[in-house]
């Protein structure tokens, strides 16, 4: 991932999110086959695909030294950790009720908050490229998700809430990029994450199924944590609501996994949706571009 770096700020962290997209959609499938058709508990699922994340990310610790992770910002990272403690349990549980594509619609409603809130506490410019980026994305999962004629559940609802408590991890991520480095956000909110989400999953029980189950559960922890660092490595080099808008890029990944895994076929309006997506997010990112070219 260092070589994305040597490309300048906006492409860098773009492709470094559209790396994340990827890495996120290989997990969600392997997170709805196991909670769907091999019936593992979701809070289980959860704990034990961040807890292998972990493990993978306690190597950079051994290399580094512990004293590496000295930090200023312990309350921050607790803010952090318990955003995405909520926004992971909800969207593992989600997952387990709403097909891929849904879900992945309604996760898009994050860029809002992110955006909002990038502008307030963070104080970004959120000028009219970045909203109109946003909002074409939003409108695009609108369209894909078509509110107006689904019937919600409460697990469709899921999603959305999830959405909102991974907006507060992003901008939580950002704000301590200013002091931090990118591995040491990803090993702080692995490590602070397992705690977490092994009292959660007691209540179903944590102990680890071999065979197919164990290699699925492990290959998720490994894409997770690098996942995680590719989004922390993204802050560093570009402004969240600059980002944001490359994150529905994981839109018609995950609506290819789901159909070729689960025969999810979405309605036809979801291609329509899918353009708007793509078209936002590549046109930001020429307008981000050519804002860096020397004058």
């Amino acid at each position: 991932m260092t070589r994305f770096t040597n490309l300048g700020p906006a492409r860098s962290g773009a492709l470094l999110m559209i790396a994340a997209g990827v890495l996120f959609a290989v997990i969600n499938l392997l997170t709805q086959y196991a909670t769907m058709m091999l019936h593992v508990p979701s809070a289980r699922m959860a704990f034990w695909q961040y807890a292998i994340a972990l493990l993978f990310s306690l190597p950079w610790v051994v290399r580094h030294g512990l004293s590496a992770m000295k930090t200023g910002h312990v309350a921050l990272h607790i803010a952090r950790v318990a955003a995405a403690v909520i926004g992971v349990q909800l969207w593992v549980a989600g997952l387990a009720h709403v097909p891929i594509w849904q879900a992945i619609a309604l996760i898009m409603l994050s860029p809002f908050f992110v955006t909002f809130g990038a502008g307030l506490f963070l104080g970004e410019e959120t000028g009219a490229a970045r909203w109109l980026a946003v909002t074409a994305g939003f409108v695009g999962g609108m369209i894909i998700l078509a509110p107006w004629s689904d019937a919600f559940s409460l697990y469709a609802l899921y999603p959305v809430a999830a959405a909102l408590f991974w907006g507060i991890t992003s901008l939580l991520t950002k704000r301590l990029t200013r002091s931090e480095s990118p591995e040491s956000l990803t090993v702080y909110l692995l490590l602070l994450l397992s705690p977490v989400n092994f009292a959660l999953a007691l209540g179903e029980g944590v102990a680890l199924s071999g065979g197919l189950t164990a290699l699925i559960l492990i290959a998720a922890g490994l894409l997770t944590a690098l996942a995680q660092y590719a989004i922390a490595k993204a802050y560093t080099v570009a402004d969240a609501a600059y980002l944001q808008p490359f994150d529905h890029l994981k839109l018609p990944l995950n609506v290819g996994f789901g159909v070729m895994a689960f025969g999810f076929v979405p309605p036809g309006s979801m291609w329509l949706g899918a353009a708007l997506i793509l078209a936002a997010s590549f046109y930001l990112l020429r307008q981000e571009s050519r804002a860096e070219q020397p004058a």
